[in-house]
């Protein structure tokens, strides 16, 4: 965890892009697969990217069926 948050203080967001329904939404609603990409998000964060993808999958998979809208 940094001591000052730099971006913060500059009014920039870099990260925002790298999670694709979690940016401010037209008329302040969330997106209709905000709640699934947020759990796998959650599921993820500080275990790395080997061990995330074996223990996320069920995540990642419930995220994909509802972005390609087809019912696995």
């Amino acid at each position: 965890m940094p001591f000052w948050g730099l971006q913060k203080q500059l009014g920039i967001d870099v990260d925002s892009w790298l999670v694709r329904q979690s940016m401010p939404q037209p008329y302040g609603q969330a997106a209709a697969c905000h709640a699934f990409e947020r759990e796998w998000v959650e599921c993820g964060h500080g275990l790395g990217q080997t061990r995330a993808r074996r223990e996320c999958q069920l995540e990642y998979e419930d995220f994909m069926e509802c972005m390609n809208r087809a019912k696995m």
